[in-house]
């Protein structure tokens, strides 16, 4: 039987912290490397661009002064989506041929631009669009910067490696939005993160062997210097914390098995093999939306419809 491989990538960096262009800048080297190596697609991680905001983990409840200025800075270093700072990335994955997922801070441009969304970006191999993704529940202190994304976005892309679509860290924990995935067909499945640890490891092995799909498992890498001295947030971490985020990213087979990763403490790209022909044997004893489904029991309903802020 003839078995056609394909090459995936995490690509498991540090970005310029809130500086947009020249973390954008980065991204699509990043791209150009990867691709030399003949990946097909790459994901980077959550809120790559302009950084993930770890400030709220760390700014007392009542420094509003402090968040405001946070925030204004967020909303100027973000990407409206069709602006310059997207037409680069797509420039980048059509140089490269590569399908590309990256995790932006997403300016809600629909409206007044004063708004924030925590998402996934899809741009195919032809340099195109495909869609987005927009976290459904930003988490505990997230919910201080990002609004709700809506049903419209939960969806799937084909592409020329196989069908992909995703989640966002611990939207991985909804297990109506797992199966929502799974029933899109999804083959590759998309799992931008800053969580890490043993237990994210476990959680993508998990998806990987419930929904018989290949995880990728992407996380950035950070350290507190990589922080510019002028955030007064950056003082409040502790004396001795070295590391805000060692990466641990990870891809991970069908079978739940590591192919690899995860690497910790470094900046590096992790590339694998997807293999159809093993995804397709997995799910002889396991397909949780075909012979393992019992729909006549169990019925989801998913609402797509698009949320705006008004309707004519």
């Amino acid at each position: 039987m003839e078995t056609t491989l394909s090459t995936i990538a995490a690509i498991q960096a540090t970005p310029c912290f809130m500086d947009l262009k020249a973390s954008v800048q980065k991204a699509c080297d990043l791209i150009a490397d990867a691709a030399r190596k003949n990946a097909k697609l790459v994901l980077f991680p959550e809120a790559f661009l302009p950084g993930y905001p770890d400030w709220v983990w760390v700014v007392p409840a009542g420094k509003g002064a402090m968040m405001k200025e946070l925030h204004r800075e967020m909303l100027e270093q973000s990407i409206t989506i069709g602006d310059e700072h997207t037409q680069k990335l797509k420039k980048a994955a059509k140089q490269a041929k590569c399908t590309v997922a990256i995790g932006i801070n997403e300016r809600n441009g629909a409206a007044n631009g004063g708004s924030l969304f925590n998402t996934l970006l899809y741009i195919s191999h032809e340099g195109e669009i495909l869609g987005k993704h927009r976290k459904l529940v930003p988490t505990a202190g997230e919910r201080l910067i990002w609004a709700s994304g809506d049903g419209s976005t939960l969806e799937a892309f084909d592409t020329p490696i196989g069908r992909i679509g995703g989640l966002i860290c611990w939207e991985n924990y909804m297990p109506l939005a797992r199966y929502a995935m799974y029933a899109a067909g999804v083959e590759i499945y998309l799992a931008p993160t800053w969580d890490y640890g043993d237990p994210w490891t476990a959680t993508m092995q998990h998806i990987a062997r419930e929904g018989r799909v290949y995880v990728i498992g992407c996380a950035t890498v950070q350290k507190v210097s990589d922080i510019p001295d002028r955030y007064e947030f950056k003082s409040l971490y502790p004396p001795t914390k070295d590391w805000v985020n060692p990466g641990m990213s990870v891809v991970v087979g069908p079978n739940g098995k590591n192919i690899t990763g995860p690497v910790e403490k470094q900046e590096d790209i992790l590339f694998a093999s997807f293999d159809r022909g093993l995804l397709n044997a997995s799910k002889w004893d396991l397909d949780v939306c075909g012979h393992y489904a019992r729909p006549d029991i169990f019925d989801l309903r998913i609402d797509r419809a698009e949320r705006p802020i008004t309707r004519s």
